[in-house]
């Protein structure tokens, strides 16, 4: 059964042009917090609405399936007239992480994302720039922005996985802009997906973000949006409560704060976060769970881990992406 297109107009959503424009000016990077079900998109929407951030709401497609598609543009609509109701003005984009095809793209534009990304940094450049090219020239007579990637991050997040990591080529950027029309582009310069994102030794420290590879795609691309996959700082607090009870994540580390505000500082106008998010509400499920052990009410346990990702969101925007107070 055929249903009508649902514009994203009509959920109150943005696409990301303005966004990126404002961020740009403003040197600050917008946030892009992943969410799989109705207590992280309700903490993301209100530490962005009580922090005045823009947002954009960002889901895999294993997350869309997770959540339903058709049930997908309703929870957002209905997470938007939430902060509206409390007087929230902020800018909000729904967004494809890591769509693979040109058919998934289309699906998610023909239900209300007012963004995509499509990734074909698996294939060849001429194959990644056709199907790109592809989704852009769709995307485009909705008036949805897309971002592609050039590079591979390594790490696994989702359907995303890769061994090792591929740094983005600094002198194929300007013709894969060109050729596909794409509004934003995905790098890779250092961070990866997940919540172990290095091998390091005792006291060592990560390595840092190739800050070289950035400075020259942004001398190629003055003025661009650029986006920064796979930047989760993984709280050493999150991750100390998590193994506390009962867990295992010895060797989990991530992206250094300071690293991410230099980034956000610079052409990169999107960060991605989503082990974070993962890392905090597990941490307080695991500890309700441990005290309070006949506990059953999955309010008793989510609704503090809710709490907790609302808390990680402030902190993000106002202390590592700058994008607090910028809406």
């Amino acid at each position: 059964m055929m249903t009508d297109p649902i514009r994203y107009e009509d959920l109150d959503l943005v696409n990301t042009k303005k966004m990126f424009q404002k961020a740009m000016e403003g040197k600050f990077a917008v946030p892009a917090y992943n969410f799989n079900n109705m207590e992280q998109l309700q903490a993301i929407v209100t530490g962005c609405a009580e922090s005045d951030s823009p947002v954009i709401l960002q889901v895999s497609g294993s997350a869309r399936q997770y959540a339903d598609p058709t049930m997908m543009p309703h929870m957002v609509k209905g997470a938007v007239a939430m902060v509206r109701k409390a007087g929230s003005k902020i800018p909000i984009a729904l967004h494809l992480d890591h769509g693979n095809s040109f058919e998934l793209a289309k699906d998610c534009i023909d239900s209300g994302f007012s963004s995509v990304m499509i990734d074909g940094s698996h294939l060849s450049f001429e194959e990644n720039v056709r199907l790109t090219k592809e989704v852009v020239d769709y995307a485009h007579t909705m008036g949805v922005t897309v971002e592609g990637e050039l590079g591979v991050l390594a790490g696994v997040e989702d359907e995303v996985s890769s061994e090792t990591s591929h740094y983005t080529r600094p002198e194929e950027v300007q013709a894969f802009v060109e050729k596909t029309g794409a509004d934003s582009l995905a790098i890779s310069i250092g961070t990866s997906h997940g919540a172990h994102k290095f091998k390091l030794k005792p006291g060592e420290q990560p390595p840092s973000l190739r800050f070289d590879i950035l400075e020259e795609i942004e001398q190629r691309l003055p003025g661009y949006p650029i986006v920064l996959h796979g930047a989760s700082s993984v709280s050493p607090e999150h991750v100390a409560m998590i193994n506390q009870y009962g867990g295992n994540l010895e060797s989990a580390v991530g992206i250094p704060a300071d690293q991410l505000r230099r980034a956000a500082k610079s052409a990169v106008c999107k960060i991605n976060i989503d082990s974070d998010g993962r890392l905090a509400m597990t941490a307080v499920i695991r500890k309700v769970f441990s005290e309070s052990p006949a506990e059953f009410d999955p309010r008793k346990y989510l609704g503090p881990a809710r709490d907790e990702l609302i808390s990680l969101i402030k902190d993000k925007n106002k202390n590592v992406l700058g994008s607090a107070g910028k809406m």
